[in-house]
């Protein structure tokens, strides 16, 4: 409820003052740059979604050293069990079941710090933090606005996590089955005569990996995020103080519903179906006959 008290607020602090509403929930995702900085034409710009994607490795790290590293006993305390869940997580639900036997210890620090790291900045995605660009007056004083916003629902940080994995698989496949070996292994057991239909299916049907570990992960936040936006501001839209509290009331019911769905389901689920599947597609093409 906090966080939905702080967005609206937020909302209402933009309000025009004539009463007319400029709500418009895709404002939150614009990403101007706060620092700009461009060498040759690459645009390596500060922005909003670069700071939360600091904020989440920062958060990664700390919860992988106080979870895992810190004051390990024979009888774990509540924060070593949940420390040794996550693990057992990434071991056994992810590593084992993606990764041949032989890879699992070259590849399982990879898969388990994607686990915990789009956990990270997923989560953080639902925490109201004062880094939305904007400010309000409040009595005179400037005041930070403070509003929700994932790095996930950006498909440039999506793509460039689902590069690293479509990089990783390639060189693994390479290194462990030869250029042309890893190759032919695209190639199912069918006519010759079907080649020029097969292989051309089989090259897309790798890019395709690519482009559906980065939208996934994508949509699927942008789209939780602008439900929760919407519902909260549909409550300013309405002139009428009866009618809009008791829109109010129930849109803001709905939204919390939302954020908690999105919170304790749709953060964990998104974070372990990345890295499932980039250990199912490295180990694939460790091994290409499993």
């Amino acid at each position: 409820m906090k966080l939905l008290l702080l967005n609206a607020l937020t909302l209402a602090s933009e309000a025009p003052a004539g009463g007319e509403e400029k709500f418009d929930p895709s404002h939150e995702f614009e990403l101007p740059a706060w620092v700009s900085i461009h060498i040759g034409p690459l645009d390596m710009s500060i922005n909003k979604a670069v700071v939360y994607l600091w904020i989440g490795t920062a958060l990664t790290i700390l919860l992988g050293i106080v979870l895992m590293r810190v004051r390990l006993r024979v009888t774990p305390d509540r924060r070593q069990t949940i420390g040794e869940q996550v693990y057992d997580i990434a071991q056994v639900q992810i590593a084992e079941q993606g990764l041949p036997t032989k890879a699992i210890g070259r590849w399982f620090p990879y898969v388990a710090t994607l686990l915990l790291f789009i956990w990270s900045i997923n989560m953080i995605g639902f925490i109201p933090l004062p880094l939305t660009g904007e400010t309000f007056e409040l009595a005179g004083v400037e005041l930070p606005v403070w509003g929700i916003y994932a790095a996930t629902s950006s498909i440039s940080v999506t793509l460039a996590l689902a590069l690293m994995t479509w990089f990783f698989t390639h060189y693994e496949g390479i290194r462990n089955n030869g250029v042309g070996g890893y190759f032919k292994s695209w190639i199912p057991e069918v006519p010759r005569a079907l080649y020029p239909l097969i292989i051309p299916l089989e090259i897309l049907g790798q890019f395709m990996r690519l482009i559906s570990l980065s939208v996934r992960l994508f949509a699927n936040m942008l789209a939780g995020h602008m439900l929760i936006l919407t519902f909260i501001g549909l409550v300013f839209l309405t002139s009428s103080f009866v009618v809009g509290l008791v829109a109010g009331v129930a849109l803001t019911g709905v939204a919390t519903l939302f954020y908690l769905f999105e919170v304790v389901i749709v953060v964990s689920i998104q974070a372990f179906i990345f890295a499932a599947l980039s250990a199912i597609y490295i180990g694939s093409a460790i091994e290409p006959e499993h």
